[in-house]
């Protein structure tokens, strides 16, 4: 039976240790989460402000502002998810705080009864005189291990009483800092939310502006509806003629696809690095404008990431450089040949690799460039002549 318990009470330990453990990771984690969503919303906030000053580009303004109410929820939602934390604990404390309490009382009570008891006896005379009005030499031993006992207990629960106190003491400045952190928390979640409110109200001026000027809006997304397809047409160009110099043709040698690299690119699918730090502004695929809902945007064959000015673009594995481009309203662009995949980084202010260029995986190809009051790269990945969903494939 003893040995059972003990099992028994390892295994609560255990449970009680990796509960623990996991709580501490899951704090951790939100802490990351909460300073990378603080950190996109700067970023942000700068570029609006880059956007308001230079291009006016009331659909980028829009998009930004709608990443940042989105952000902006998300810190709230841990602000809430903390104060339901904090209210928990705190519910924990008082109960433990009432629990103490009542030992305490307890053992004050019993503390007091002894002092009284032993101040009616204080006289060491009569405890003296019982001793030795003592039947028996045995009663009398007993009689002196009562006294002796007595004083003893008094010693022993008056540090208990202490040791209880002091506990209690502890608990309830346990139970004040809870009650500090829930109210930091709370003032937090309100400055976010009168912030969000604030972000609301402007995407909401941004919006009725596109609706007024529905022409000048149109205008500007037939712009960059050209420059996307004159984009997507010459990185078809540049994949289709990567792979076909790797058939046979007369002539010309065939240049070997390094399937082995291409093997460990698909092998790494979810777990390659960001080729720059920021929020994805434009997602992959054919979306419709937030506002004109029945108008198709330009299909997006890769992904858009808002960064820092002159910021570093990073090569996302292992490669070698294909080719190097200009290209209207992209600037600068460079891709990347792994095996028979390809990465495609645009919108580039400068350019530190050249066609031919062995990369590794994490070097520097160049920094992004800031066109129009945006600061952003445009990443794409293909596998062959198919493009993939960059989200899918970053860590």
């Amino acid at each position: 039976m003893r040995t059972f318990y003990l099992k028994t009470a390892s295994v609560l330990l255990v449970l009680a240790l990796a509960a623990s453990f996991a709580t501490a990771q899951d704090l951790e984690t939100q802490k990351r989460e909460k300073a990378r969503l603080e950190k996109e919303i700067s970023l942000i906030d700068s570029q609006l402000k880059e956007n308001s000053s230079k291009s006016r580009n009331a659909l980028t303004e829009l998009t930004l502002l709608q990443k940042k109410i989105s952000n902006r929820k998300a810190l709230i939602a841990q602000s809430d998810a903390e104060i339901r934390r904090c209210n928990d604990k705190i519910y924990l404390a008082n109960r433990q705080i009432a629990r103490l309490q009542a030992r305490h009382d307890t053992l004050d009570a019993y503390y007091s009864r002894l002092i009284r008891g032993a101040y009616k006896n204080r006289d060491a005379k009569i405890w003296y005189m019982y001793i030795l009005a003592s039947d028996d030499l045995g009663q009398a031993f007993r009689r002196y291990g009562y006294f002796k006992n007595l004083s003893n207990e008094i010693r022993t629960q008056a540090q208990k009483l202490r040791e209880a106190r002091e506990e209690l003491e502890a608990q309830k400045r346990q139970l004040a800092a809870l009650k500090n952190e829930a109210e930091s928390v709370k003032a937090e979640r309100k400055k976010e939310y009168d912030t969000l409110v604030g972000d609301e109200a402007r995407s909401k001026v941004v919006v009725n502006n596109l609706r007024k000027e529905k022409k000048k809006y149109q205008s500007q997304l037939a712009t960059k509806k050209k420059q996307m397809e004159a984009l997507n047409r010459e990185i078809e160009r540049l994949v289709a003629e990567a792979m076909k110099a790797s058939k046979p043709s007369a002539g010309k040698k065939k240049v070997e696809v390094d399937y082995k690299l291409a093997g460990e690119f698909a092998s790494n699918k979810g777990r390659l690095p960001w080729p720059v730090e920021g929020p994805v502004v434009d997602r992959f695929g054919q979306h419709f404008h937030p506002v004109y809902k029945s108008l198709t945007l330009p299909q997006n064959k890769g992904m858009d990431i808002a960064t820092e000015r002159n910021s570093a673009v990073k090569c996302v594995f292992n490669g070698v450089v294909q080719q190097v481009v200009v290209i209207p309203g992209y600037n600068q662009c460079v891709l990347i040949q792994h095996g028979n995949y390809f990465s495609f980084y645009c919108k580039l202010k400068s350019v530190c690799v050249k066609a031919g260029t062995k990369v590794t995986t994490g070097q520097e190809i160049g920094t992004v460039d800031t066109i129009g009051g945006e600061t952003q790269l445009h990443f794409e990945i293909w596998q062959n002549d198919k493009p993939q969903n960059p989200e899918l494939w970053l860590r």
